[in-house]
């Protein structure tokens, strides 16, 4: 497996991902993906990664967006990552996130945070593998597919940029 930029030609890829983890249900309150213009327009170029095997097919990604506008949030970002569903539990997530790790870190960004259903066990595992912390849980925060979801709130602080 290596990890390398995400770029458009791998976008269909990416995109299929993305879907088949919306389709999963406990991925995000998004159930379709944006076209790759909104996408790519919504990520931070510097910090959009994917993983693939020796034949370049992809296997996951990972990017951030910018949590917030105000420079006091200058260094906090927002992620997501997705893995295919054949490659999970091969370590696929763990080495976009260590990898988004030292990306971030690298660029000053002090804080990733991110939301996630309860329901989504092994994500909230490999996040608490890799150094994030539950803040704490919303409640009923919005509804999808028509009930009201909760979503824990994650966070890693870096130890390196202060």
């Amino acid at each position: 497996m290596r990890i390398r930029a995400m770029t458009s030609g791998g976008a269909p890829a990416v995109l299929a991902i993305y879907q088949a983890g919306l389709d999963g249900g406990h991925a995000s309150f998004e159930t379709v993906v944006p076209d790759w213009a909104t996408f790519d327009a919504g990520k931070l170029a510097a910090h959009r990664l994917v993983a693939a095997d020796g034949d370049g097919t992809v296997l996951g990604w990972v990017a951030v967006s910018r949590s917030s506008a105000r420079a006091a949030y200058a260094g906090v970002v927002g992620h997501s990552v997705y893995v295919a569903t054949a490659a999970q539990g091969r370590g696929v997530g763990r080495a976009l996130l260590d990898a988004l790790i030292a990306s971030t870190e690298a660029a000053g960004i002090w804080t990733i945070e991110s939301g996630v259903f309860p329901e989504n066990t092994a994500s909230l595992a490999l996040h608490a593998a890799a150094g994030f912390r539950t803040v704490g849980v919303r409640e009923r925060v919005g509804r999808h597919h028509g009930r009201w979801r909760d979503v824990v709130l994650i966070e890693r602080r870096s130890t390196v940029v202060n």
